[in-house]
């Protein structure tokens, strides 16, 4: 909790602030640093220990001579910054075979990620330490230490690499000191790449680089000079000419979204780049919606006549709320159904009550809404009414909406409901996909989107019959020409025939399947399914789910007996059967704010056993991003290229993308290499995501 001191302020304070804000002169119009050739703050190759506001996140392009870069880089956290970059090296092909990858130039994957270690002060730069191309090829792996201090417009730099930024060897390894081992760095030994490389973290030729960054008068260009820590005579391109140790580089600020850059490097070499910012924070639409309902300051007497339908009506359009159930009574009002407007609470809950409070007369104390998911009842909002109204109308000073509400357990109500909705029919839903994929043999993008129709008949809260189709529109998946490995380590092909699946047809069956859920008692929840469960696999399952409302802590089991599917047929099955499930727990720490860690251990697809771990970080804008991690008993040779599955999904709401406030929201993955081991079903329903409103984390 922030404190106001009230103290006087001396003399020498004020001399320290004065020399605290002319040392470190901050530029307004620069809102973010600009980032180097291989994605992340930087120079033009060198790194510095400058980070962006939480949750930018900036795509990047350079192109030079030998390279093209492709990189996505997000400030996680105020102390952190990951980088995921592709790598085309022109001087080299992707194979030496032409029917696998015809001329397709060599591509190649890298993440990176720095810490800072401490901030800037009036006399001491600010610290970081970083790696760069850890747990993949290594082809650029990396570390470094480095300084940043500003003073008015220039910034300077300094710092210390190792491997790819130490390669010009202008001084000795500092940690040679401790022990000889530090002086040799040796090679990646996990021969199928993907594996962090710890020990060779800080080990071989290390070099001294910097540089400085100067911001002209003209505040959209900036100037950068750097001294490099290669000398490029083992560049994964071949050896390369270094005539000069100095790079240079301008970056032009477009608008505050876009920066162009142009550099000119080891003295012969032109290179250009784009860079694109976001923030996630701060991200947001402009919404088109109802003005909110302004509460009379003589409300409805006691006795007066409640129209549901009217009730129903402005629900709807004032709140986003699709009620299925109302009951009245001399001094309370329940409504049950669906929200699909607002994904922020606050607001959903405040437009709730203004409506209630206008259209129920003030004899009505207590409002119950009852949000459902999944056909289920999830969590119950009770307001009181005369508290709510003071807060709504500024009555008082001191109300807020906290003080008029509680989220509780739903209660059943007593007696039968005065209006209630038809619960059973057929319904129809269409959506779009969009599925890509980076680096492969063929293209270095594919892609595959199109609609999918869905349509079913519910047959009351718990018992409904299911299916969806997928049309593919657009695509360039027909390109694929590899469709069976040529290494065989044993394992079962549970994931990698992808290519027939997305390949075979344009329309294909996605699943077909009886769904049976409910609430088996406060807290717990169950559901079952039988019928074709994915684009994969067949089979019969069920879960169980623990999850209080609005508590930090859920845990849910699940298992599930599958056949893979005929990826030639809609409905054939291979012979291959598992029992696959996990047990998994979901824990949103609150020592820190908008993290959730899910951990999931059990059996998968390919009879491996193991464990999941994926931590999701959300942004003030309702925008997730997850990484995730597999270990299983399959070894690495087993597992192949990758040497175990990880990756990294972004969810973003719709709301972002809609003039209209709304809910539900679509996930781009990204996972480098999904091979066979440590691959979970990918269950048509996890109540996790259906009970989210119990306890919100993503919105």
């Amino acid at each position: 909790m922030s404190r106001i001191l009230r103290q006087p302020l001396s003399v020498a304070a004020l001399g320290f602030a004065v020399l605290s804000v002319e040392a470190m002169a901050y530029n307004p119009y620069q809102t973010s640093y600009s980032q180097m050739n291989h994605g992340g703050v930087g120079l033009i190759q060198m790194p510095t220990a400058r980070f962006n506001q939480e949750g930018e996140f900036s795509l990047n392009y350079q192109d030079s001579e030998e390279y093209r870069f492709w990189s996505a880089s997000l400030q996680v956290f105020p102390w952190m910054e990951t980088t995921i970059r592709y790598s085309d090296i022109r001087t080299r092909l992707y194979s030496n075979d032409p029917g696998f990858s015809g001329d397709q130039t060599l591509k190649d994957k890298g993440v990176d990620a720095k810490f800072r270690l401490w901030r800037e002060s009036a006399y001491l730069p600010q610290l970081s330490i970083g790696v760069r191309d850890f747990g993949g090829t290594g082809l650029f792996g990396s570390e470094y230490l480095v300084a940043s201090k500003r003073w008015r417009d220039f910034d300077f730099h300094m710092g210390i690499g190792w491997g790819y930024l130490g390669r010009n060897q202008n001084i000795q390894n500092p940690f040679c000191k401790l022990t000889e081992s530090f002086c040799i760095r040796r090679g990646s030994s996990g021969s199928q790449g993907g594996e962090v490389e710890y020990t060779s973290f800080f080990h071989g030729p290390a070099s001294l680089y910097g540089g400085i960054e100067y911001q002209t008068p003209w505040q959209p260009l900036r100037l950068k000079l750097e001294y490099d820590g290669n000398d490029y005579q083992q560049d994964p391109a071949g050896v390369l000419v270094q005539d000069k140790k100095w790079n240079i580089a301008a970056t032009y600020r477009a608008t505050e979204a876009l920066d162009l850059n142009l550099s000119y490097m080891r003295g012969n070499t032109v290179g250009f780049g784009v860079n694109y910012r976001i923030n996630f924070n701060t991200a947001n639409q402009i919404k088109v919606k109802p003005a909110p309902l302004q509460i009379p300051d003589v409300r409805l007497p006691a006795g007066t006549a409640v129209k549901g339908l009217t009730i129903y009506q402005r629900l709807e359009v004032e709140a986003g709320f699709n009620v299925m159930d109302y009951q009245l009574t001399d001094t309370e009002v329940t409504v049950r159904g669906y929200s699909i407007a607002y994904r922020d609470q606050d607001e959903f809950i405040t437009r709730m009550g203004r409506v209630l409070a206008v259209y129920m007369p003030e004899s009505v104390k207590t409002y119950r809404i009852v949000q459902n998911g999944a056909g289920m009842p999830m969590v119950e909002t009770v307001i009181d009414a005369d508290k709510f109204v003071r807060y709504a109308r500024r009555d008082s000073l001191t109300a807020t909406l906290e003080q008029s509400i509680q989220r509780v357990e739903p209660t059943p109500v007593k007696g039968p409901w005065t209006l209630t909705t038809k619960r059973d029919g057929f319904y129809t839903t269409a959506d779009i996909f969009w599925l890509q994929t980076f680096g492969s043999p063929e293209k270095f993008y594919m892609y595959q989107g199109g609609l999918i129709g869905s349509a079913g008949y519910v047959f009351n809260d718990q018992w409904s019959v299911n299916t969806a189709a997928r049309a593919s529109l657009l695509t360039n998946f027909d390109d694929f020409k590899f469709k069976v490995d040529a290494i065989d380590t044993g394992v079962p092909r549970v994931r990698t025939y992808v290519r027939e699946y997305v390949s075979r047809s344009d329309v294909t069956m996605e699943n077909m399947y009886l769904l049976w859920k409910d609430q088996i008692a406060p807290d717990w929840f169950a559901q079952s399914y039988v019928g074709m469960l994915e684009t994969m696999y067949s089979g019969v399952g069920g879960e169980v789910l623990y999850r209080p409302v609005d508590s930090n802590l859920a845990w849910s089991v699940d298992i599930n007996y599958v056949a893979q599917r005929d990826y030639a047929s809609e409905f054939g099955l291979f012979d291959y059967r598992v029992l696959t499930g996990h047990a998994t727990m979901y824990w949103r720490p609150e020592f820190i704010d908008d993290i959730q860690l899910k951990v999931s251990a059990g059996r998968y697809l390919a009879k491996d056993v193991g464990m999941t771990f994926e931590l999701s970080k959300r942004f003030d804008s309702g925008i997730v991003v997850r990484a995730f991690a597999t270990k299983t008993d399959m070894s690495a040779e087993e597992y192949g290229e990758g040497s175990f599955t990880k990756g990294f999904v972004l969810t973003f709401p719709f709301d972002l993308i809609s003039i209209k406030p709304s809910t539900g929201g679509g996930n781009i993955p990204w996972v480098p290499i999904a091979r066979d081991g440590g691959q979970p079903l990918n269950r048509p329903i996890q109540l996790i995501d259906a009970t989210n409103v119990r306890s919100p984390f993503s919105q």
